[in-house]
């Protein structure tokens, strides 16, 4: 015998009211507004000051000046930051999903630190030079961190603060081998000193072209999970009969998240609490509608990434501060705001 589930969790599904879905229909269309204004800012703010005459001509006529070139490389810049900021957006709202944890995230549940381990290993002990080589090794970093930290934090039984713990204890482990690998190795040190923060700095069409294909596969099962996750948020014997196949939509959602995860960590290294932020503020004005809250988090985790990056291109001019550390430093709040929150920190 079916038990009915609780008025609130019948709510998390039910169709929203007309004049609701055509505000988060707006909002969807404000949102992706504003990606293109802070994607334009990406292209026309630098660390390196430039006319907007001479960014508008890069933008349409390459011939081969100086600024042309500058404005190039920022298009590259910006596409695969509009790129990896949905990957890591949509791989975190999936975890969530998943887990029915507010606090997973690629980077607090180890999963960032499991490719990037990986991606070093293959640079340096095994000679591996492309990103379409290490990129596998990111695949297989991730996916074994994901599943040892699930095993840490108690499997069926986790809690998100066991997680976090299990995940914070995994990264901190492997940062330290990393740490390790790029002291007693020079020449891993200059290769992998600013990729190991999280840097957008050396995007090329060339990676872009390489990461676009997983990127690409791993958006739409993602998308395409918005309604068996759903289900499943109403408890497992709600989601049996409404036809939902737990087994398959938990392996599709962990595979989904690990082929975003680990080909944006192999772009630009590793990237932190953007997939914790975004969702956390998507959910607060959709609700727990994955159906909304998946496109909402693809289109405004770019908007953050992009604008982590423009900021730290700012601040440290005629330098710049790597986008890793700007998103680490505007999420380290909000991660120990998350934890003191009664509702979302229960053992």
């Amino acid at each position: 015998m079916l038990v009915d589930s609780p008025p609130e969790q019948r709510a998390e599904t039910a169709p929203a009211p007309p004049t609701r879905r055509a505000i988060r229909a707006f909002g969807l269309l404000a949102s992706a507004g504003v990606l293109v204004l802070v994607a334009l800012a990406s292209i026309a703010v630098g660390a390196k000051a430039l006319p907007l005459d001479q960014v508008w001509h890069g933008l349409f006529h390459d011939t081969g000046t100086y600024a042309d070139v500058v404005v190039g490389d920022r298009i590259s810049r910006t596409v695969l930051g509009l790129l990896v900021g949905a990957a890591l957006g949509l791989s975190g709202a999936v975890l969530q999903a998943l887990t029915r944890n507010p606090l997973a995230d690629p980077g607090l549940l180890g999963i960032n630190a499991g490719a990037s381990a990986a991606v070093v290993t293959a640079i340096t002990y095994f000679g591996v030079t492309s990103l379409s080589g290490y990129v596998w090794f990111a695949f297989l970093g991730a996916a074994a961190v994901g599943a040892l930290v699930w095993f840490l934090g108690g499997s069926r039984g986790a809690t998100p603060v066991r997680l976090a713990l299990a995940g914070t204890a995994i990264s901190a482990a492997l940062y330290g081998y990393l740490q390790a690998v790029m002291i007693t190795d020079d020449a891993a040190l200059g290769k992998m000193r600013f990729w190991t923060v999280g840097s957008l700095a050396s995007a090329t069409d060339t990676t872009i072209e390489q990461v676009l294909p997983f990127l690409v596969v791993g958006t739409v099962v993602a998308l395409v999970l918005a309604r068996p996750l759903n289900a499943m948020a109403m408890g497992d014997d709600t989601a049996r009969a409404l036809g939902a196949d737990l087994n398959r939509t938990r392996a599709l959602s962990m595979a989904a998240a690990t082929v975003l995860c680990g080909a944006a960590t192999a772009a630009c290294g590793p990237i932190v609490f953007v997939g914790l932020m975004v969702p956390h503020v998507v959910r607060s004005f959709t609700g727990p509608d994955l159906r909304w809250i998946l496109p909402y988090a693809t289109v405004l985790s770019p908007v953050l990434l992009l604008g982590a990056d423009v900021v730290g291109r700012l601040v440290a001019r005629p330098a710049e501060l790597q986008v890793g550390i700007v998103t680490a430093v505007l999420g380290g709040p909000l991660f120990i705001f998350l934890v003191r929150r009664r509702r979302t920190a229960q053992l």
